[in-house]
């Protein structure tokens, strides 16, 4: 079990109970909180409240999440876009709106999933039973290249590789805004949001150092056609450091603006180049995922 403590400051007072911790807590639902609000989870003040109840500034908000059940994954036949495989490794074209790995909400449907079908439960068991094979991830609207560990081999190596910085990352972005100068770098540290826990933000008192650099490729006068190169890889770096310079990505629900001029699937954003040694040949490999439609055909009316 993990215990939480909610701060209530003036920004949350008046805030509903289940919808603060909601905020609060990533990847934990509003209706699974409202159930262990029902089942005495949660209390304020030492005591139980509703998930209707109001919060007050200073109030003493602690939620405990019991352990979750273990949860079967099971292989799917999901159709895949391979750009590299051979017995140790595999790196795919993730599509959009394609989930890496299962959490709650998203049980089935995921690249996992797939992959646990295509190489029949051949995969990395490094990072557990929820992310075989799993090295690094993207997120669910981000499309483009990942590598995939068929084994604990190839698995520490690329996790070596990613904490020494030595892979190759190269992405594509629309942002917002014309970018007036040509290239630059973005260095600010990253970390959890201090008041919505669904969301990273530049962080100077608790962050992790993050990298990243950025050079125009095309502009179009209230947009930009961008390349980012990671040098680190935080959890929604590319989009929160866009967003810190003013820059944020077309489309992204969360660090950009509420209405998008364009029908898109959440961020405009593709994991374009990959590379990284070979864990068992030392060769240097490098793949490119071709831009996907809907990037093509929002360049085209750009």
């Amino acid at each position: 079990m993990e215990t939480y403590h909610l701060p209530i400051n003036e920004e949350l007072k008046g805030t509903r109970l289940d919808k603060a911790l909601s905020d609060y807590l990533d990847g934990v639902s509003r209706s699974y909180l409202q159930k262990l609000i029902k089942e005495g989870y949660v209390t304020v003040n030492d005591r139980p409240e509703k998930a209707s109840f109001k919060l007050n500034v200073q109030d003493r908000v602690m939620v405990t999440l019991p352990d979750e059940e273990p949860v079967d994954i099971l292989p799917e036949d999901i159709p895949l876009d391979i750009l590299y495989e051979d017995p140790e490794l595999l790196v795919v074209n993730k599509p959009k709106g394609m989930v890496v790995h299962p959490s709650a909400g998203h049980s089935s449907g995921t690249l996992v999933n797939a992959l646990l079908y295509h190489c029949s439960g051949q995969l990395s068991g490094i990072n557990g039973v929820q992310r075989p094979g799993i090295v690094h991830r993207i997120d669910k609207d981000t499309t483009g290249a990942l590598v995939v560990c068929k084994t604990d081999l190839a698995h520490q190596s690329l996790a070596a590789q990613l904490k020494e910085h030595s892979i190759t990352r190269r992405y594509r972005a629309v942002v917002h805004h014309n970018i007036r100068e040509d290239e630059g770098t973005v260095d600010a540290p990253i970390g959890r949001h201090p008041v919505d826990r669904k969301k990273m933000a530049v962080n100077y008192r608790n962050g992790k150092r993050a990298v990243t650099h950025y050079r125009v490729l095309e502009r179009f006068g209230d947009y930009t056609y961008i390349e980012c190169r990671l040098e680190t890889g935080r959890t929604h770096q590319i989009r929160v450091h866009m967003s810190h310079i003013g820059h944020p990505l077309l489309g992204d629900e969360i660090y950009g603006p509420a209405k998008c001029p364009f029908r898109l699937q959440g961020q405009c954003l593709h994991a374009m180049v990959l590379g990284f040694l070979h864990p068992v040949t030392g060769e240097y490999l490098e793949f490119t995922a071709p831009l996907p439609e809907y990037f093509e055909q929002l360049l085209r009316k750009l």
